[in-house]
This record gives C-alpha cells, structure tokens and sequence, in this order.
C-alpha cells in the first residue's frame, strides 16, 4: 500500500507541474499573439516568442513545483523553488520579455 500512495502523489506532482507549465503558455499567449502576428506597422518582435515564452513556461512549472514542494511539507525545496521563481521574475522584469510591439495611439501621442 505505501507504494501505490508514492505512486499516486508522484502523479498528482506531475500534474500540477504540467499544469503551472500549461497555465504559463495560456498567460503567455496573448502576448505572443500580439508580438509575432502582426503589431504596429507590422512589427515583429522575436524576443516575445524567445525570452518571454520559455520565462513564462520555466516561471509555471516552478511555480507549480513549490506548491508540490509545499504540499508536501518539504520546506527547504519550496523556498528552493521560490527563490528559482524570484529569479525567473526578476529576469523577465528586466528584459522585459514579455515587451510586444508598440501600440498605435494615434495621434494623441
């Protein structure tokens, strides 16, 4: 029996791991979208699609690696995970990867 319970909280990690990383695709999309397919002028902006989707990826499977971490009580690999998630956000803060092209304002600007 204690097999099967490893077993089946091993999966549910997996899961909530795949979970962080699809969640940082979904929140990633609408950037991309607007970045790649077409902007201001027809601007592409590349770094959306290879620094902000890899950040934002790497950002929800760590994220969902310290809610594992936390789930299940292992303390030091949680704020392992965190700091790993502070880092990842301080790096998109500071290339700001998730930067799409400039927006039309018309001529109010």
């Amino acid at each position: 029996m204690e097999n099967r319970s490893e077993a089946v909280r091993g999966i549910a990690g997996c899961l909530v791991v795949a979970g962080g990383a699809a969640a940082g695709m979904l929140v990633w999309a609408p950037y991309g979208r607007r970045g790649i397919f077409g902007g201001f002028e027809g601007v592409t902006e590349w770094n959306v699609l290879w620094l902000g989707l890899p950040v934002m990826t790497l950002g929800g499977i760590t994220a969902g690696l310290t809610l594992v971490a936390l789930a299940g009580r292992k303390w030091r690999r949680a704020l392992g995970a965190a700091a790993a998630l502070a880092a990842l956000t301080g790096f998109g803060v500071a290339f700001d990867v998730l930067e799409g092209p400039p927006l039309a304002c018309g001529p109010v600007c």
